[in-house]
């Protein structure tokens, strides 16, 4: 009787892997066939009675990375996600900090407010946003594109609750020492709460690399594209390249293979950072 709880265990343990492997498999099996086609010929890709192909169609990649404009895309993407990501840990980081240690009237309603703005639906903002931006003469633009993401209420609650979690022994004690509200925030601030700042910044950074609707509502020059907003150019834009699904299958998983590097050399940090926001929250 005393191996019955063992046996409850390993049944248990097998049916959760059962289920979560599974579940693997089937988030993970589109982007396996759109790699495997990448290296069909078009034909072999609009087959239904085989998944492997005959003869691995290499050149599709050359055709993509030299012969395409994917790569000017993915330059794109980088560099806007990269500018928006460090507009947004300086400002998050800096209006966290004043409304978390700073004494300041009303600081507390600002707090609330900005957050009840994470409610508000983005398609709402849509259009005074594009109108500000008009106005501003930053429409097709870099800046606009940068700027108008320099701002995450995602980012703000994440850094308030790892922010909330710091002493206030260790708060004193640096002001005591004459430590000011800069060298609290990068010396102390920062490096304790470390995990959390990691996972906003990848968070922030594959949000942006990933964003599509936005771009398209205020960008037009094909030079100007985003990775997302290339690849429907490419499609549907392309001329032959249209009906060139191997192609557009290359095209599709150059672009996925950056934030699949990024998620495998950085997703213990990620769950760390959630895990250290959900204890402390």
């Amino acid at each position: 009787m005393k191996y019955i709880p063992r046996t409850l265990h390993i049944v248990r343990s097998g049916v959760v892997h059962l289920i979560l492997g599974g579940a693997c498999c089937f988030t993970a099996f589109p982007f396996l066939w759109m790699a495997v086609s990448s290296l069909k010929t078009k034909e072999e890709v609009m087959a239904v009675d085989t998944f492997l192909p005959s003869d691995s169609q290499y050149q599709n990649y050359s055709e993509i990375l030299f012969h395409s404009p994917i790569p000017r895309y993915l330059a794109n993407s980088l560099l806007v996600a990269v500018s928006v990501v460090i507009i947004q840990v300086i400002c998050c980081a800096l209006f966290t900090y004043a409304v978390t240690f700073m004494k300041a009237k009303g600081k507390n309603l600002l707090f609330r407010l900005v957050l009840f703005t994470y409610m508000v639906p983005t398609a709402v903002t849509y259009i005074p946003c594009y109108m500000i931006l008009s106005r501003l003469g930053l429409l097709d633009s870099y800046g606009g594109l940068i700027l108008s993401n320099g701002v995450s209420v995602f980012g703000i609650f994440l850094l308030h609750q790892a922010f909330a979690g710091v002493p206030s022994e260790t708060m004193e004690a640096a002001r005591m020492d004459g430590a000011g509200h800069f060298m609290i925030l990068t010396r102390i601030i920062v490096p304790m709460t470390r995990p959390s700042f990691v996972t906003f910044i990848l968070l922030s950074f594959i949000n942006t690399y990933n964003s599509y609707m936005w771009p398209s509502l205020i960008t037009d020059s094909p030079e100007l594209s985003l990775v997302s907003q290339g690849l429907r150019r490419f499609l549907y834009e392309g001329g032959a390249y249209g009906t060139q699904w191997s192609l557009v299958m290359a095209a599709g998983t150059v672009t996925v293979v950056p934030l699949l590097i990024l998620f495998a050399g950085t997703w213990r940090l990620i769950v760390q950072g959630i895990t250290d926001f959900g204890c402390k929250g």
